[in-house]
């Protein structure tokens, strides 16, 4: 019986839910570059470990055997893999000349198409090749008319439709300075983002749909225009209404991309900036974060071709937001020839399985989606696999945060059982992944299967060192090309430093508590900064809500854990109740034990809490890290950003518990939670 160790100490039995075929392993694009590495070796590479040590042990000849795998499209060469090791600071290969768009759509093909729409409540349109091509063409043509030059900023607010991709193509193609926000946004939220990077183009949309419904913009991208003093020329693209007249003083997007160009690359270095992500921003200004033209290309043809093992043949499918880097992710599909699926609506609408709907009607060969959409459907019973189509479905990766057990289980049971299913760890500042997916690696439920190539991804001991069997901080040991090239508005790199090197200087601190099993898996606890620390024992919160959130009473739940100012540590869980549900002592009885029995018995809460709701961010993430500062006494002010909540409303009764809490009034009555 094979066992590994999880974050509370005690072994496990291991459950394998996959294993690659043969064929597909003799296949895989991952075996071919194997071959491909070992003709110019004298020992060969035979595993995946074996081929991971040598990619992080020789950078310089791992991330240029990918330039020549990929035959980078470039006007200059490099002189050399690396000019500069050190983090930060490090110089990749300097020299070279290229642009990213341009490698995008070299593989243009008139018998598939490039893009296929999927909107709600209408047939798909497809796209090919020479339509985006085209449309590219003329969008970069426009935009250097309008006086847009290399390193100015394009800034966008737009919906995940084919147009969003076209407009950041050509953005690139220009050499400009992409960003996005997604229209679900609040004026403020995009205002926080835009204001500090001083755009000159704003392309925005007239309005989106969501659940059967439309949700008209246009009043937002007034106020936009009203508060955004640099942007010189407004570009209107009419999602909801064709005809509708753009607003007076705007252009309209579908003018602006008619012509059928050829486009024009701008050659640019390596290093050039290419677009600005944004930190969540939980609790102040996000973080603008900067990302290279080499970098995210280098990095995305690694995990496209390689990790996801995809080609021309494929259809590509990720559920995404464009304010989350997995829609750049989406989009970087296009540079192994795939086709990517882009839709605008909700994923559960008109049914829960929405999403599985439209695999089977895209014959999607990989499907990419956050954790919770895969929890959603097994809490509502769904099983796709009985109900579509799921024949072209090779692999799943879920992202965002990590994906309990028992969903492990229910997409082998509920979804299809011959497919890989990968739980990928990565971040908004490499817009990449550090552990994942694998094409040739067995899959066990609740384990990612190892760390990506070129990443030298190490769990560290609080006092500075690599354990193996025990939780750890996440830290990257050895720099990647999609790291920051820098933090907007950071000249001297100060921020940069304190937000990623201060911890262990030299080395990526990622914020993440993880355990390196024994047999070279990864087991990913949730966020480090919001661990829960009891006693000395380290736990994250992921540990306690697939503990909690496996009771059919329980909907949702919100761990923390926070040092008080006179010594004491207070962890409340705060639970979202199925209808119909009561929080009895029955159900409290049976949270404890669940806790106590699949956590640890030193991380039963303090106090179970019946909230009306969990406050989560637009990307999707809990807001652990303000409540736990409101309960220390951090003024409201200073410990949440509204504007980067996707539920604002419910931070009224957690701002009134913390406050009761703090004054000491509701000791008797928070186990019942009655806050308001």
């Amino acid at each position: 019986m094979q066992t590994t160790t999880p974050a509370g100490g005690e072994t496990r039995r291991r459950e394998l839910l996959w294993v690659p075929s043969e064929e597909r392993l003799a296949t895989s694009r991952m075996a071919q570059y194997i071959d491909r590495v070992n003709r110019g070796r004298q020992s060969r590479l035979l595993t995946y470990d074996e081929l991971w040590r040598w990619s992080v042990d020789d950078l310089e000849g791992f991330w240029r055997s990918l330039w020549d795998q990929f035959e980078i499209v470039a006007s200059q060469p490099p002189t050399a893999v690396l000019a500069e090791r050190q983090m930060p600071g490090t110089r990749w290969f300097p020299g070279a000349r290229l642009n990213w768009a341009e490698n995008l759509l070299r593989h243009a093909t008139a018998d598939r198409p490039a893009i296929v729409c999927v909107r709600e409540q209408a047939p798909p349109v497809e796209m090919s090749w020479a339509e985006l091509t085209g449309q590219v063409g003329s969008l970069a043509a426009e935009l250097r008319a309008l006086g847009v030059r290399p390193g100015d900023r394009v800034a966008a607010y737009l919906p995940n439709i084919p147009q969003a991709v076209v407009a950041l193509l050509a953005t690139a193609a220009v050499g400009a300075v992409w960003s996005c926000c997604a229209p679900d946004f609040g004026t403020k939220g995009v205002i926080d983002r835009f204001q500090q990077i001083e755009p000159a183009v704003l392309i925005a949309v007239d309005g989106y749909r969501f659940g059967g419904k439309e949700i008209d913009r246009l009043d937002v991208v007034g106020e936009l225009r009203g508060r955004l003093p640099s942007v010189r020329h407004t570009v209107i693209v009419r999602n909801l209404a064709p005809d509708r007249p753009v607003p007076a003083g705007s252009l309209a997007f579908d003018a602006m991309t008619g012509d059928d160009a050829a486009p024009l690359y701008e050659q640019v270095p390596f290093d050039h900036p290419l677009w600005i992500l944004y930190s969540s921003g939980t609790t102040g200004l996000p973080k603008g974060i900067v990302q290279s033209h080499g970098g995210i290309l280098l990095e995305h043809l690694k995990m496209h071709a390689l990790h996801f093992d995809l080609g021309p043949d494929d259809r590509f499918f990720i559920y995404a937001s464009t304010a989350w880097m997995v829609w750049n992710v989406l989009v970087t599909g296009l540079a192994v020839g795939a086709t990517i699926i882009t839709y605008d609506g909700s994923p559960a609408y008109p049914e829960t399985d929405a999403l599985f709907a439209i695999c089977a009607e895209q014959q999607v060969t990989r499907f990419g989606v956050g954790a919770a959409y895969l929890t959603l459907c097994e809490k509502a019973d769904s099983r796709p696999g009985n109900r579509y189509d799921l024949s072209a479905l090779r692999a799943i990766t879920s992202t965002g945060s990590p994906l309990p057990e028992s969903t492990w289980r229910w997409v082998y049971d509920a979804v299809k059982g011959d497919l890989l299913l990968g739980s990928d760890c990565g971040g908004t500042d490499v817009c990449s992944a550090f552990i994942g997916t694998n094409p040739m690696l067995p899959v066990y439920a609740g384990e990612m299967q190892a760390p990506y190539l070129g990443v030298r991804v190490e769990a560290w001991s609080e006092d500075g060192r690599p354990v193996i069997g025990e939780v750890g901080e996440m830290v990257i040991a050895a720099p990647m090309p999609s790291m920051p090239v820098a933090l907007w508005n950071d000249p001297d790199g100060a921020r940069l430093r304190a937000a990623y090197f201060d911890a262990f200087p030299g080395l990526w601190r990622h914020g993440d508590w993880m355990t390196v099993t024994e047999n070279g898996t990864y087991i990913v606890h949730g966020r480090s900064d919001s661990t829960i620390n009891r006693g000395g024992v380290r736990m994250g919160s992921a540990d306690i809500y697939t503990a909690v959130n496996r009771l059919p009473e329980i909907a949702d739940s919100l761990v923390i854990g926070a040092e008080l100012p006179d010594g004491d540590y207070y962890m409340p869980l705060f639970v979202v109740l199925a209808p119909g549900a009561r929080l009895d002592d029955d159900l409290v009885r049976r949270i404890q034990r669940a806790i106590r029995r699949e956590v640890s018995p030193r991380h039963v809460p303090d106090d179970i809490v019946e909230a009306p709701a969990v406050p989560m961010t637009i990307t999707g993430k809990r807001l652990e890290i303000p409540i736990k500062r409101l309960l220390q006494g951090v003024p409201e002010e200073t410990a949440l950003n509204r504007a980067t909540v996707a539920n604002p409303d419910v931070l009224d009764w957690y701002v009134n518990f913390a406050a009761r809490h703090r004054a000491g009034r509701d000791t008797a009555v928070t186990t019942r939670g009655d806050a308001r």
